[in-house]
């Protein structure tokens, strides 16, 4: 065993601990859990800090239990919500359960023996609880005093808080009691929101079973310019490439303030406290190679992914910056095609009007798909002073015939000078 919480201090990953969580940590092998929402079919990068909590636990030694919210789900967590949800459906929930196991399984060895990681789903022992049982054996060890007094509660009083969410501290509470009773779980991990709900739990343990349990939660991550952490303009950052091509997920970190990168690479790789800090020190000497931004990107696309995925990545980055070949935009799946040039114009052109263009001056200022040139004469002056390119061949002669060959079947992409990129869909 390895000190774990020394390991989440120095990745500064502690934000309350409880007294004597070290000391039983360093005593024992320990089980300890996390819960995750099953609200969407993929987790998102904002999840990953808690994912990289259980994998620091369970190479610390210590057993790690994800708990999927098959129930707490259909309940609705109010911590750091401003208004009520919409509650899902149990088919819904049933099948982000499936997506969000398999996810975790890219992180966790499940096959490690003593301390091996499990999923656990808190609807398969609420299922059969009865409201009456659960109000007598949970609610009455649990004071309305003390649930008011906390943060999540207190917040929301004002614009108004249904039962339903105003109950969610005792289910939580009690997944952690049933998990100490079945599982021997003596730690309970989350973000920093999750504070109250959390010793709710020990508290539950206490009163109800005279036991002793313990807590530790992570800080909120928070970008050094005050914008969120993991949303960018079209919303989260997953961790399904149906959702966040690895393309654009490889972009997010390499897009990181070097303030951010130094913070990130902390907690969201394995890399060690003399590996990053190494990495800082020349990172210092020469900023603009940015090696931090590179060095994060390619760890975590890679472990969310894959190395294939990263090199594919990679590729896609150095198109836009001039740095490709033919060979290389020939090589890349349509996802990221599609994704690396998100936002360019697009137009569609029949294979039969392409199969009876004359030359590549007609195809690129043909009034069918003019957004490119808006006349002969321009698309040929540019072609003449080298200045086209198509599928990142360029074009040296106006007469040249339209022999390219498409990419994934059904894609050719103009360049226009340095910057502007044209898609053109052939349909």
């Amino acid at each position: 065993m390895t000190d774990f919480v020394a390991e989440l201090r120095w990745r500064g990953m502690i934000h309350d601990i409880m007294p004597g969580t070290e000391e039983q940590l360093n005593k024992e092998m320990t089980a300890g859990y996390i819960g995750f929402d099953p609200t969407a079919d993929s987790l998102h990068i904002g999840n990953l800090v808690q994912i990289m909590t259980l994998v620091h636990f369970q190479k610390a030694g210590h057993k790690p239990f994800a708990l999927v919210g098959g129930a707490t789900g259909m309940v609705g967590d109010p911590s750091g919500k401003s208004a009520e949800r919409n509650l899902l459906s149990e088919e819904t929930l049933n099948h982000n359960l499936a997506c969000v196991k398999k996810q975790l399984e890219k992180f966790l060895d499940f096959n490690s023996g003593d301390n091996s990681a499990e999923v656990v789903n808190n609807y398969d022992w609420f299922k059969d609880f009865k409201f009456l049982d659960f109000i007598r054996d949970v609610g009455k060890h649990i004071t309305i005093n003390y649930m008011m007094a906390k943060d999540s509660v207190k917040n929301r009083l004002e614009s108004g808080m249904s039962f339903t969410e105003f109950s969610y501290q005792l289910v939580q509470g009690y997944d952690y009691y049933w998990l100490y009773k079945n599982k021997n779980c003596r730690l309970q991990l989350g973000g920093s929101d999750q504070w109250g709900n959390i010793v709710t739990g020990t508290e539950l343990i206490r009163r109800k079973d005279q036991g002793e349990a313990f807590a530790i939660t992570t800080p909120l991550i928070k970008k050094a310019d005050g914008t969120k952490f993991g949303k960018t303009e079209e919303g989260n950052v997953w961790l399904d490439r149906e959702r966040t091509s690895p393309y654009k997920f490889y972009q997010y970190w390499l897009n990181a303030s070097d303030e951010d990168a130094s913070n990130f690479i902390r907690i969201f790789t394995l890399l060690s406290k003399e590996e990053i800090e190494a990495l800082e020190k020349e990172h210092a000497e020469a900023p603009h190679e940015r090696k931090l931004q590179h060095a994060l990107a390619k760890d975590i696309t890679i472990r969310v992914h894959s190395e294939a995925d990263f090199d594919m990545a990679v590729k896609a980055s150095q198109i836009l910056f001039g740095k490709s070949t033919t060979e290389d935009l020939a090589s890349l799946d349509e996802q990221t095609l599609l994704s690396v040039f998100e936002g360019v114009p697009q137009t569609e052109i029949s294979k039969d009007t392409l199969g009876t263009t004359s030359d590549i001056t007609e195809l690129l200022s043909d009034a069918s798909n003019g957004i490119i040139f808006s006349s002969k004469g321009e698309a040929r002056k540019m072609i003449q002073g080298g200045g086209v390119s198509i599928n990142k061949t360029k074009v040296s002669d106006p007469k040249q015939a339209v022999d390219f060959e498409l990419l994934q079947g059904k894609y050719l992409l103009a360049q226009k000078g340095k910057k502007n990129y044209y898609l053109i869909h052939v349909v």
